[in-house]
């Protein structure tokens, strides 16, 4: 028969499950396809050798006895379970639905008592779950939901307090081909892209750590702004010798999953820059490594083999790493709705609000608020999940 929509149609479910081997698939479709069916919707999964495989085919009524004999035949041939639900419906495949958004659970360990919260949240704001698909077990379990009925805003809002109390990562993104579309990532360097400050390395060679931190702690209470902040701690370093910045680029130290999420993201044609409020004089050879084309950062000012205690050019602040993102995303053709930041200050605010998907890393509880999604674990590649981008295909380090 010829199927026009899928509305009003004749409709089965099919339901196999047993142990997994080579073939099964094969000779299902086999089985069904001397019949005049359609497949309107499959869904495949196998977890702990077991195989769980689903099938919604369209069909004419008059064929249901001959196609659950074949499949009782079937089923004993391979030594697997299969069940079958043959109705009369005029629901909508998931194909065919509008709107849908990407639910991304991140958690070292997921607890029944967890999944069963959000799952609640996500009814109670009115949404439908139509599937769930693990997309990463390891460093971290990942689990995307596809959702469908109710506007992103108000599955984000119901989904904040159930992570907050169970101590998850949820992040919800549209759907839509455009989640695969080529996006501008942009990193923070100090406490995101490497797990040290900069500037308190400096500090410290210099024998002022604690007045440095005196300072970022003034700043941090918001009497200084950070220009201001920046300046003073950078005054403070005045007589250091040149050569000093070798040895603190020998110090500095990746965050887990940098050099993968990095990797993962240029292997699939994406673009990376690089933002920081520290100095470019030490990370440009991080930078060069990492083969990052765009990138912004303060200067030392250098006379005579000897830090001056002042800087060169412009300041490169909250305002300035959010302009820094336009100025990329306008080199490389991409809209701004196809960005990304990832921060964890406030001098990261502006751009995180700028990007189409703002997210905070191990960041203040201002910050988390702030953007769209946060990871609270230790490693950086889990943003690749959030942007729906699987474990198999993530370049190991």
């Amino acid at each position: 028969m010829a199927v026009e929509n899928d509305s009003e149609q004749f409709t089965g479910l099919i339901l196999l499950s047993g142990v997994d081997r080579p073939g099964i698939t094969e000779a299902l479709f086999s089985a069904l396809s001397p019949f005049s069916i359609a497949v309107l919707d499959i869904e495949q999964v196998i977890i702990s050798n077991r195989l769980i495989l689903t099938v919604l085919i369209a069909l004419n009524p008059a064929h249901q006895s001959a196609i659950e004999s074949d499949l009782l035949e079937c089923a004993a041939a391979l030594d697997v379970d299969i069940a079958t639900l043959f109705s009369t419906t005029s629901s909508s495949s998931i194909a065919s639905k509008k709107s849908l958004l990407h639910v991304v659970l991140l958690g070292t360990k997921l607890h029944p008592l967890a999944i069963a919260q959000i799952a609640g949240a996500i009814s109670s704001s009115g949404a439908n779950i139509e599937r769930i698909t693990r997309t990463a077990s390891t460093p971290v379990t990942a689990i995307e939901l596809l959702v469908s009925g109710a506007a992103q805003e108000i599955v984000a809002a119901a989904l904040a307090p159930v992570a907050a109390l169970n101590k998850v990562d949820i992040s919800v993104q549209k759907g839509g081909h455009l989640r695969f579309a080529k996006k501008l990532v942009q990193l923070d360097v100090d406490s995101t892209l490497i797990k040290q400050e900069v500037i308190e390395l400096l500090a410290t060679k210099a024998g002022v750590g604690a007045q440095v931190i005196a300072i970022t702690e003034s700043a941090m209470r918001g009497e200084l702004d950070f220009e201001s902040s920046l300046r003073a701690r950078v005054a403070l370093l005045k007589g250091l010798p040149e050569s000093i910045l070798a040895e603190v680029q020998s110090e500095i130290v990746l965050t887990p999953g940098a050099r993968t999420l990095i990797g993962t993201l240029q292997r699939l044609g994406h673009s990376i820059s690089i933002v920081s409020g520290g100095f470019v004089d030490v990370i440009a050879p991080l930078i060069s490594e990492l083969g990052i084309a765009h990138f912004r950062a303060n200067k030392l000012e250098i006379e005579n083999g000897f830090l001056t205690g002042g800087l060169v050019g412009p300041i490169i602040d909250r305002a300035a790493k959010a302009q820094a993102l336009r100025d990329f995303a306008a080199i490389e053709s991409i809209p701004m709705d196809q960005t990304v930041a990832i921060g964890d200050g406030a001098n990261d605010l502006d751009m995180i609000a700028a990007a189409g998907l703002g997210i905070a890393f191990n960041a203040k509880p201002a910050v988390k608020a702030a953007a769209d999604s946060s990871l609270s674990g230790p490693y950086l590649d889990s943003a690749l999940y959030l942007l729906g981008i699987p474990r198999e295909a993530v370049e190991e380090d």
